[in-house]
């Protein structure tokens, strides 16, 4: 794998941990679970991979976090999306969609001459 696809693939497991995290506080295995559903199971998210990155972007100011309880009454850390984070959330959001736009049309042309 490349390095600028591995960027690319952090790049969205980054912005879908943000948007977990829009609406309110989460676990570790609940931001896992919403991902999985948000994306009909398109995207799953392994603990590996979730946690180095749950890490990263608390490091970088985008996520605090609390211990507390989860629903099944374990310890859990909870996540929470701080002013710095909603903000990324913001822009990565809109170049996430414009760039999506642009490469969705690029694969739906049948011809080698797009104007």
């Amino acid at each position: 794998m490349s390095s600028s696809y591995a960027n690319l693939l952090r790049g969205v497991l980054d912005l879908l941990i943000l948007k977990s995290l829009s609406w309110d506080a989460r676990h570790g295995f609940a931001i896992a679970e919403w991902i999985e559903s948000a994306t009909c199971e398109t995207i799953m998210v392994e603990e590996g991979t979730l946690y180095p990155a749950l890490h990263r972007l608390e490091s970088k100011g985008m996520l605090t976090s609390v211990w507390g309880l989860s629903e099944n009454n374990r310890n859990a850390k909870f996540y929470k999306l701080t002013a710095k984070g909603r903000k990324r959330l913001a822009s990565d959001s809109a170049e996430w969609d414009r760039h999506s736009e642009a490469v969705s049309r690029a694969l739906q042309l049948t011809d080698t001459n797009p104007t």
